[in-house]
């Protein structure tokens, strides 16, 4: 039996620990409050900015494009920093809510504006209930109906839908009675789901700035400032922000992943700085693997290679990456139980010696009058290895037991020729050649390019991540920049979302109205049902013609 004085010790420390916790999340709360507060200054202060700058080329023109560069500037920083203030605001209500003591913050709006009278509406009327939910009886009086106005967008229109509760008053017992309202996807309930889902892929699906987007509703008639555009973004990731964790352990729970990284440029003061996106891509279709695929991007304000060591800690699996140092730390002894298994890519290891044969790139690199030169000795190492790419290409999709079968019989004696041949021809160059140092390319890291003759789910080239940044890069040309680090950490989950739902053949528009449709009413225990495979099944059922 349990001594008295045990019993007790133990219950004290039971309520300590009660006491600890409360603690704990006062004091998260506490900091979720600042930071709602900076994050709302930190907006106003740019809007007054914006407003500053405005008034200024109302009154005495536009002096230069250079002035209307920075109202550009100003606007795209504002956008980020509303939308960071809204998710920050959010976030503090939420750690709020797990105290008693702490208020959350609420910031400020303006007065919000009627939508056009000339847009089209369509009633969406949720009936009073017949019998009084209080006594029960059926002698109830009608009230005027409550009415709420949510713009939603359709194909090529607009229209404002009115929700309409109906209200009752019960002659017996005096008792109001009166439907829940719908839940909404943001607070407020001002926009519809197809709309925000518009909004959102429109910026990162498709690479328009909310100003952009701004300019093109005042034209087709719907004037909304761009705080409420940034307001809804920021509401939007915070709503889908489980969404991604599901995708991320997914992700990271795979065999084999590949990784690479694009530079992004952030907004810094008085200059432009080059922050990175990073992307880790699970795909395991090429060696007959039928779990879905899945892009998971993060954001980081600089290159470090710490920041891959936090993206994957804990993973022990294979990682598919090019030469960039800052990998190297994955794959040392010690990291974790089992270090990375290391798979280098052929495609960046053939490109030193295809650029030492691309006539026109050496055209358009040299000086003017410079004769481009092409090598012999890069066209033999370019035919070796592209034999290794043939043997691929036929094996692709098939299951890595038979993979690993052809490789060892038909790669293995590819490799150790273009070995034999590395190893004489360098010997008879210059250290400076430009064959000897695509040579050192392959040379310097042998074990981590040969890794796929042992391993059948090992590609030969990390494609599939480079496939995937390939949107940031076209983004870069229409939104230049990010305005911030919380708002390059917003694009990386919405790359990730909107990617994921291209690699399994969902279109990421039409799944992720139905995902802002349903998330605010899915229970947590269901939310995997919106993952974009799950959800693409799901629709297949629904309409057996699609699967056809």
């Amino acid at each position: 039996m349990v001594s008295s004085n045990a019993s007790d010790e133990l219950v004290q420390l039971r309520a300590e620990l009660a006491i600890v916790r409360e603690q704990a999340l006062v004091a998260e709360a506490e900091v979720a409050k600042v930071w709602a507060i900076n994050a709302d200054l930190l907006a106003r202060n740019t809007h007054l900015e914006l407003m500053n700058e405005q008034m200024r080329r109302d009154k005495y023109g536009a002096r230069s494009e250079r002035s209307r560069r920075l109202l550009d500037q100003l606007e795209l920083t504002f956008e980020e920093l509303e939308a960071n203030a809204s998710e920050a605001e959010l976030l503090g209500q939420i750690a709020a809510a797990k105290t008693t003591t702490v208020q959350a913050f609420t910031r400020t709006r303006s007065t919000r504006r009627d939508f056009p009278a000339d847009l089209s509406r369509e009633q969406v009327v949720i009936p009073a209930p017949e019998l009084c939910p209080c006594c029960g009886s059926d002698d109830l009086s009608h009230l005027p109906a409550a009415v709420t106005e949510t713009l939603e967008r359709v194909p090529a229109r607009h229209k404002v839908i009115q929700t309409v509760r109906e209200k009752v008053s019960c002659r017996q017992c005096e008792k109001i009675s009166q439907p829940p309202a719908p839940f909404h996807v943001t607070p407020r309930g001002m926009f519809g789901p197809h709309f925000l889902a518009n909004l959102a892929f429109q910026k990162y699906g498709l690479h328009q700035p909310l100003n952009s987007q701004r300019d093109r509703l005042e034209a087709e008639g719907i004037p909304l400032s761009l705080s409420t555009l940034g307001d809804q973004i920021g509401a939007i990731c915070v709503a889908v922000k489980p969404l991604f964790l599901l995708l991320e352990a997914h992700g990271l729970a795979a065999d084999r992943l590949h990784a690479d990284d694009t530079t992004v440029p952030l907004l810094a003061k008085l200059k432009t700085s080059v922050a990175r996106i990073w992307d880790y891509v699970r795909d395991d279709r090429p060696f007959g693997g039928t779990a879905p695929p899945v892009a998971l991007c993060y954001y980081s304000s600089d290159r470090r290679g710490e920041h891959p060591r936090a993206h994957l800690a804990g993973y022990t699996g294979i990682l598919q990456v090019d030469r960039y140092a800052g990998f190297n730390a994955l794959f040392e002894e010690g990291r974790t139980d089992k270090p990375m298994t290391r798979a280098n890519c052929w495609v960046h290891a053939r490109r030193e010696f295809f650029k030492l044969v691309d006539i026109r790139q050496q055209l358009k690199r040299r000086k003017k009058g410079a004769a481009p030169i092409v090598s012999p000795l890069a066209s033999e190492a370019l035919e070796i290895i592209d034999r290794l790419f043939a043997i691929e290409r036929d094996i692709n999709g098939k299951p890595a037991a038979e993979r690993l079968t052809v490789r060892q019989e038909l790669s293995a004696p590819i490799v150790a020729e273009l070995e034999t041949w590395m190893q004489e021809t360098r010997s008879k160059l210059s250290r400076h050649d430009a064959v000897a140092k695509a040579i050192a390319y392959l040379q310097n890291d042998w074990d981590g390019f040969t890794t796929f003759l042992a391993d059948g789910r090992i590609c030969l080239s990390n494609n599939a991540a480079e496939r995937e940044l390939r949107s940031v890069a076209r983004g870069r040309k229409a939104w230049l920049f990010v305005g911030s680090d919380r708002g390059g950490q917003r694009a990386a989950m919405m790359f990730s979302l909107f990617g994921t739902a291209r690699l399994n053949d969902v279109d990421p528009l039409a799944w992720f109205t139905d995902v802002l449709a349903r998330i605010a009413d899915i229970p947590q225990s269901r939310l995997h049902e919106l993952l974009p495979w799950n959800w693409k099944a799901a629709q297949q059922q629904l309409t057996p013609e699609i699967a056809a």
